[in-house]
Order: structure tokens, then sequence, then C-alpha cells
């Protein structure tokens, strides 16, 4: 995961001090972009260890709809909680644990009138365009709402993902064959560089093989575009013992055969025994604060 180390160094070298929401201060760039090739491992940092389950079972949790933390709990991840606080919640009259129009409710109910479920499943979409018109360029999942964006205690950071289907060619006419590549783009309107974008970058990697997987065709690139990229600066320690360690060879992910589902009923399916990271190398695990 050289491309992590890279985009560390990135800040670091042209960053610029900001006051921030959190009242703790960052060195914070604006406006980047990195690219893994899926192909060629599966991109999870490792220079530090990053929880692979945790990574899935979030995703999953979104892919579901829920906005309940209760619900991501129940999966033993619990990385949602410090905005589940009666505190927090209460600050939008809804009871703890309610995070509100978050990711899984935009993402299959966007444009609702939450919590009731009758708005767009962008989700059903994108499988259902991604099946039977592969050549779009709208198969896109919006995360911010600015109807409601201010009406939760954290809006989406990945805000806009896009993907793009790569026919196959036949031998020099371009003519288009079976199957095909797809390839994943992500915005991300604000990002935590130490410990938000290890899983960020994980999570739509595994979404692109995931989607891949339902639609029948074969992951290709996953390209994260960033808006404002931030060191916070009770993590400035840690990201020097991150950058003093050398990354070590990427792992691959490998989908069971027992998860022979297709479109979205087949991606509503997965669950983290359908998956499985070989040889996931990695240093130890290293600490740090979560700015809420």
């Amino acid at each position: 995961m050289k491309q992590y180390h890279d985009l560390l160094r990135h800040i670091l070298d042209n960053g610029t001090r900001h006051e921030d929401r959190t009242g703790v201060g960052t060195i914070s760039a604006f406006g980047y972009q990195t690219r893994f090739d899926l192909r060629e491992g599966f991109p999870i940092v490792t220079t530090k260890r990053v929880p692979f389950r945790w990574v899935a079972e979030e995703l999953f949790w979104f892919l579901s709809g829920s906005t309940d933390e209760a619900d991501l709990r129940a999966r033993g991840v619990d990385i949602w909680q410090e905005w589940a606080t009666p505190e927090q919640t209460a600050r939008f009259g809804r009871e703890e644990g309610d995070l509100g129009p978050v990711y899984g409710y935009l993402w299959r109910s966007f444009g609702g009138d939450y919590p009731k479920v009758n708005g767009v499943d962008q989700i059903a979409r994108l499988i259902r365009e991604i099946e039977t018109n592969p050549n779009s360029r709208r198969l896109i999942v919006t995360g911010w709402d600015p109807r409601v964006c201010d009406e939760v205690a954290l809006p989406p950071c990945h805000t806009l993902f896009q993907f793009k289907v790569e026919q196959g060619k036949d031998g020099g006419r371009g003519r288009p064959r079976s199957g095909g590549t797809l390839h994943c783009q992500l915005y991300q309107r604000s990002a935590d560089a130490f410990l938000g974008v290890p899983f960020n970058i994980s999570s739509y990697a595994l979404l692109t093989h995931l989607v891949a997987h339902v639609c029948g065709l074969e992951p290709g690139e996953f390209i994260h575009t960033f808006g404002d990229l931030h060191i916070y600066s009770n993590h400035l320690d840690q990201v020097d013992e991150l950058l003093s360690r050398e990354p070590l060879p990427l792992p691959l992910l490998e989908i069971e055969k027992t998860a022979e589902g297709t479109g979205l009923d087949g991606l509503l399916k997965f669950k983290f025994e359908d998956l499985r990271l070989k040889a996931y190398s990695h240093h130890g695990k290293i600490a740090a604060p979560v700015a809420v």
C-alpha cells in the first residue's frame, strides 16, 4: 500500500493547519486522487492492522439500509457508537442509537421522509442499470442530500460513488463480448487520513468486488478522489510511526463458492463468512483517538 504512504506524505508536505468542527485541529490538503488495481491484490493497509471483518460488517450494515447503531453493534462493531449516544441523538430529537438519515437510508431510500422507507433505492437502481444498461454513464449512488445533511451528527463523508463497466474486446474492432470489468470511483468530501481512510479504501474495494460478483463482471480499478484530506493534530506521532514501517505484499480476496446469488438479492445476502482474505500480513495495531 505504497499509495497510502504517499497520501500521508502528501498531506505532511503540502497541507496547512486548520481549525475544524471537532476542536482538535488538523493538517489539511485539498484535492488528491489515488488508484488501486484490484487485480493486483486487495487494497488494505499493511503497515498497521486494519480489522477486515469490521470493514465488511459496516458495509453490510450500510447495504441493509439500517441507521440503527445497535444493529451494527450486534455484529460486534462499535465504530459508530460515539455518534449514537443520547447526547448526540437528542440534538435532533431522536432516541439513542438512531443516527438519522445517514448512509444506509440515503443509499436505500434517498429523498424519503425519514424514518419512512419511501425514497429511491439507489442500490437497487444501480444493480438494475449495470445488468440492463452497462454502457450507462449514470451508475451513480449519492450520499449527499442537502435537505437533511444538517440533521445528523455526522453526514456522509464518502459522498458519491460511480461505477463504470468496461466491455471486453474481441480482437481488433472493439466489438463487445460477454463479461467485462467493473471500475469504481469514490468522491470523499472529508477524510480522516489516519483512522478513516484505511477503512474507506478497503470498504469500497470490497463493494466493487461484491457488485462485480453478483453482476457477472471482474473487478478492475478503485479510484479514490478526495476533497478535504486531513491528519488530526493528535495523530501526527502515529503517522510518523506508520511511515517508518515497510509496506508488505497485499493479500487476495476470495469469495466463497457458497455465495452464489446474483443481482440485488445476491448482494444483500452476503455474509462475512462468504469472504476470505488470503495472506493478510501486517504490522501491529497503532491506536489513536477518534475526533467526534
